[in-house]
């Protein structure tokens, strides 16, 4: 049977939230049908990210039911369209956070698609050229643009990596023997010290909890563990940190973390806090940086699956079916996750 006769017949299964209370159910949905320049990839695993509880709750107040979430995909082709042909049936590929893009910008044609200037198309709650509203990874399969996906994978694995990754080499964090911090140890932050290790950074963690400090220093390798709330703790290390990657998404003192940047120091904003507030002498003094970032781009991401393979990197994290995907979006809220929910598709959407 065709691609296009498959996704006329309804046949993708998939669980979506059909209003703000963002609890899950069970959703039979029909996909566009496969484009010239689309690959159709059978969905095998799906990271649980916390952008998952931001729309299926309608946190942005755009959210467009029944909304199917999910953006760290890992599956096998199924299927390719004619004019693809450096894919092929059987190829492990990823799916980010986005299918498409205009393809012709100045962030597109510099492999930035996530940034392009028409917008990229997200790969859920996003409206796809036929008027048809994207559907994510909590489904048996998906339609992307060749030129979104990233080959390679052949495990479990997740996208959260690039969130950390991207700003990391666009501020040049990989220069051995510099100092790193990481301000929160959850799906993010955990990359982050993996990166920094392998980076040759001289990492110290920053956590509210201090019962986090034996996993950061023995499971993930960090050499120094502070808790953020201990100002003594706090102030010893003043003007010591060449860089900091913010991965916290509550309410908490960007004066208090720029204060641990040296001159010139780089704070890279990764998480999703309700506001910034600083001071101006936080960035005039010193002529430090706070930079924002989402994810990276197509090219980025290949980047970086290449360097976790030759680096083994990988994230730590508990696989899940999908039946349990209510309860994994609960525990993500109170943190009680070490560090990614990763749902086994494949296995348990039937």
């Amino acid at each position: 049977m065709s691609s296009k006769n498959i996704a006329a017949n309804g046949d993708c299964l998939g669980w979506a939230a059909r209003d703000p209370s963002g609890v899950l159910s069970p959703y039979t949905f029909s996909r566009r049908a496969l484009g010239t320049e689309d690959v159709s990839v059978r969905i095998t695993h799906c990271g649980v990210c916390y952008a998952d509880v931001v729309w299926t709750r309608n946190k942005h107040g755009d959210a467009l039911y029944p909304l199917v979430p999910g953006h760290e995909i890992v599956g096998v082709v199924k299927a390719v369209g004619s004019s693809v042909h450096h894919f092929k049936v059987g190829d492990h590929v990823g799916v980010g956070t986005y299918v498409d893009s205009c393809r012709d910008c100045q962030f597109c044609n510099d492999g930035l698609e996530v940034y392009c200037e028409k917008g990229a198309l997200y790969t859920f709650n996003s409206v796809d050229a036929d008027g048809t509203v994207t559907k994510g990874g909590y489904s048996s399969y998906i339609l992307v643009h060749n030129r979104q996906l990233s080959i390679g994978f052949s495990s479990t694995s997740s996208f959260a990596g690039i969130t950390v990754y991207s700003p990391m080499m666009r501020h040049e964090m990989n220069q051995p023997g510099k100092s790193l911090g990481v301000v929160g140890l959850g799906g993010l932050g955990h990359m982050a010290v993996k990166f920094g290790k392998a980076f040759g950074l001289n990492v110290t963690v920053f956590s509210t909890s201090p019962s986090k400090k034996e996993e950061a220093l023995s499971l993930l390798g960090a050499d120094k563990f502070v808790v953020s709330s201990d100002h003594d703790q706090m102030k010893a290390l003043a003007n010591t940190l060449d860089f900091i990657v913010d991965a916290a998404s509550g309410d908490h003192s960007f004066d208090l973390y720029m204060s641990l940047l040296k001159s010139t120091g780089v704070l890279a904003l990764v998480g999703f806090p309700s506001e910034i507030k600083l001071s101006p002498a936080s960035l005039l003094l010193g002529m430090k940086t706070i930079s924002g970032s989402t994810v990276g781009g197509t090219k980025e991401i290949q980047e970086m699956l290449d360097f976790c393979a030759a680096k083994a990197i990988y994230p730590n994290i508990e696989v899940i079916p999908i039946q349990y995907a209510n309860e994994a979006l609960e525990r993500l809220i109170k943190k009680d996750i070490k560090y990614r929910f990763v749902i086994d598709i494949e296995n348990s959407l039937t």
